[in-house]
């Protein structure tokens, strides 16, 4: 396992995209995903970290080594892409065993560690198959192999399971959560994929047009976004805006289209604010409530137990979720006609820039 510090890390190219300054920090035997949009950093930052793209400033430091400038290969590193890269003309095992045996590493204990991953990972069958006789699932089973076989210190993931089916998708996931926290290797992974980074991080880091906007746990910032970017890039939050009418000890009345609504928070009287409410955190009565606004029910989707509802706000979209069928029955009946909706509060989470 390995420290990862990135310390105002920065890489510009040619073209004016430039990523960083990024600081960021990876604990020992962590699992930290980057998420973001495509065209984010994300790749970027993970192969300055491994070596094959160099930063132009900043310290990236492995246990308090500085590695700008140290080659891939000496940075002791695993790495999973998402294309896979197999070697096509090598059966399963001499794909994993060709770190090892490149390292000089004793038949014995080569065939050993194959052997070892094979069984963790659930391929010991396939160990003598051709790569063009596996599946999509199995090839990414043995790219994981591959990159443990050295037992590095820091393994990589790009994007490894994006290609597949969501099923299968699912299911590797926790595969992949199982195996890390079982050969305690400090982790870093790279999707644009909110699910897939919240079912196996232990923290998450946001990242925007080469920036880190938050890091945190997932609960963290589903539940308190640090801006609007993070709240709508999550889907955690209607965001609307509004101006400070009144305060007083902690309680602000903030006008939003016309309309007030109390929130809590620090601010002061014709301040500009912009807060994010989670759709769990919205109530919809049809009855009308002292503190709500008021909008008209557009859409009624039924999930996995529970129900999107999307409220038009004057002509802004409202999302709240709902496990209520009777409710649900209610605004049916209830047509076009306007239905009022409130949040307490202390649930609206007031964003930065």
């Amino acid at each position: 396992m390995v420290r990862i510090d990135l310390k105002g890390l920065v890489r510009e190219f040619t073209d004016g995209t430039k990523i960083g300054p990024i600081d960021l920090s990876i604990r020992d035997g962590e699992l930290l995903t980057l998420l973001g949009p495509s065209g984010s950093g994300k790749t970027t930052t993970l192969r300055m970290i491994a070596g094959f793209i160099e930063a132009e400033e900043g310290a990236l430091l492995f246990d308090g080594r500085d590695m700008v400038g140290i080659p891939p290969r000496e940075r002791n590193i695993g790495m999973v892409f998402q294309s896979v890269a197999l070697f096509p003309n090598m059966t399963v095992y001499q794909n994993i065993a060709f770190g090892p045996e490149m390292a000089e590493w004793s038949h014995e204990k080569t065939v050993e560690r194959v052997e070892e991953l094979a069984d963790l990972l659930g391929i010991r069958d396939l160990l003598f198959r051709k790569i063009s006789e596996i599946s999509g699932g199995e090839a990414q089973r043995v790219g994981l192999a591959r990159a443990l076989a050295k037992q590095p210190a820091l393994l990589l993931l790009d994007e490894p399971l994006s290609a597949l089916d969501p099923q299968l998708r699912e299911r590797l996931q926790t595969e992949i959560r199982r195996i890390q926290k079982k050969v305690k290797v400090t982790t870093i992974y790279v999707t644009h994929s909110q699910d897939e980074a919240f079912a196996i991080s232990d923290r998450v880091a946001i990242i925007n047009d080469g920036r880190i906007e938050q890091i945190g746990t997932p609960e963290e910032l589903y539940d308190r976004p640090s801006n609007e970017f993070v709240a709508r890039f999550l889907g955690s939050g209607n965001v609307l805006q509004g101006t400070v009418k009144q305060t007083e000890g902690g309680e602000l009345c903030v006008d939003v289209l016309g309309v007030r609504l109390p929130l809590k928070g620090e601010c002061k009287v014709g301040e500009e604010v912009k807060f994010s409410i989670k759709p769990e955190d919205i109530k919809i009565v049809i009855e009308k409530h002292i503190t709500s606004a008021t909008g008209t029910v557009t859409s009624i989707l039924p999930q996995v137990g529970s129900f999107k509802i999307t409220v038009d706000f004057q002509d802004r979209p409202i999302i709240v979720l709902t496990y209520d069928e009777e409710l649900v029955s209610r605004l049916r009946e209830n047509g076009d006609k306007q239905v009022s909706f409130f949040f307490e509060p202390d649930l609206a989470v007031i964003l930065g820039e």
